[in-house]
């Protein structure tokens, strides 16, 4: 069934090369990437797809109806770009500037045109339908959730798949696990207000300084001996804001940074816990400390049934590459609210250049020198394509 899934793609290289192109050389931000969806109509513009867009932000489905009835998979690809200025010195670079393609979505949105193609050369094999779906605001806008609440996702597909790009992994290497692959990402912001006055006068005020520093310090604490190192948690203050002079003791302090975790009951646990640890330490020292955690994206759980027919499907593939991951990443992807809904998995594609010795030393995701390699890609549209046939030809693995 895959077999010659690959050769077909890598015919395809040419069109995936030169859309992917074209998107990061114009990379556009959150909601609204109404210029890459125009890309995308038009390269798929020959297809026989039905299309719904949404209404709260650029996102589409795609629908590729096959020749027989059966079920429905979806497949999807992010759009959206950073809000970084590129230093790659590209060809094809960013044209607009505080702009760039640092996450891979323009790699994203090429192999999923891709898998479009060859799942419409098989149209007349396929028992029931593939959605391709074409998300804008993954980084931070929740755009899978708008897609979910605009209607895009009804009725429920089957079962779902998303590819993501890793620039600093071996080149075709394919990794994916069951259960929680990525960890859910909550903004922490932390208000420790006393009361200034003068510096030289300490006594006199409640000084918020210190009492944040101690906060800082006791959060480490409470990730390492609260919590066990067998199911990570992360928290990290990466913005400290307090006072206007050298001689003059603010009345507050802002901590602000960003929490992971890999489950709700987790998720759920840090909270009350830091709300309890910085009132302790503010109330310890007559000043008080207000804990806001504003909602990121949920974990990114792979359903076991979707992970072993990804593995299934690469392994398929020639020249297969397929190595189990081994642990969760701390990052988090808002694919998530799709799996909330529907069974499925995202796995990881390695884009590093095929000669290099050591992936690892490369730049990474989000770097404004991030390089991928582009012979990958028909591997990543094949690896989509062969999800949508393996399921809705076979179902789920046996005994998976």
């Amino acid at each position: 069934m895959f077999t010659d899934l690959l050769p077909a793609a890598t015919a395809l290289a040419p069109r995936l090369v030169a859309l992917r192109r074209a998107i990061h050389a114009e990379p556009e931000l959150g909601l609204q990437t109404p210029l890459t969806l125009a890309k995308v109509r038009e390269e798929l513009a020959d297809l026989p797809l039905d299309w719904r867009e949404g209404t709260s932000a650029t996102g589409a489905i795609a629908i590729l109806t096959g020749g027989r009835p059966g079920g429905s998979v979806l497949l999807r690809g992010d759009m959206d770009a950073l809000p970084m200025a590129e230093a790659t010195g590209l060809p094809f670079a960013s044209t607009i500037a505080g702009r760039m393609h640092a996450c891979g979505h323009d790699a994203h949105t090429a192999m999923l045109t891709g898998a479009a193609r060859l799942l419409a050369a098989r149209q007349h094999e396929l028992a029931g339908e593939v959605r391709f779906m074409f998300q804008p605001g993954e980084e931070g806008f929740h755009g899978a959730r708008h897609m979910i609440e605009d209607g895009l996702l009804d009725p429920r597909p089957d079962a779902a798949f998303a590819l993501h790009i890793m620039p600093d992994m071996p080149h075709g290497q394919v990794t994916c696990r069951p259960g929680t692959m990525m960890a859910a990402a909550d903004m922490l912001r932390i208000v420790v207000t006393g009361r200034g006055g003068h510096a030289s006068l300490p006594h006199q005020t409640r000084d918020p300084v210190p009492v944040a520093a101690e906060i800082i310090t006791a959060i480490q604490a409470l990730v390492t001996r609260r919590y066990s190192a067998a199911e990570a948690t992360v928290i990290t203050i990466t913005t400290l804001q307090a006072g206007s002079a050298h001689n003059v003791i603010p009345n507050e302090v802002v901590l602000i940074g960003t929490v992971r975790t890999l489950s709700a009951e987790r998720r759920a646990d840090v909270r009350g816990a830091l709300a309890r640890l910085a009132d302790g330490i503010a109330g310890a020292h007559d000043c008080t400390a207000e804990v806001t955690v504003t909602d990121g994206f949920p974990p990114t759980v792979n359903d076991p049934r979707a992970a072993a027919l990804v593995a299934e499907v690469a392994g398929a593939l020639p020249q297969a590459d397929y190595v189990p991951m081994a642990h969760p990443l701390m990052g988090a992807e808002d694919f998530s609210y799709v799996l909330q809904q529907v069974p499925g998995a995202m796995a990881f594609l390695g884009v590093a250049p095929a000669d290099s010795n050591d992936p690892s030393v490369l730049p990474g995701l989000h770097s404004t020198r991030m390089l991928l390699d582009e012979g990958a890609l028909p591997r990543g549209a094949a690896l989509l394509a062969g999800c949508a046939l393996h399921f809705l030809q076979r179902g789920w693995p046996t005994g998976a």
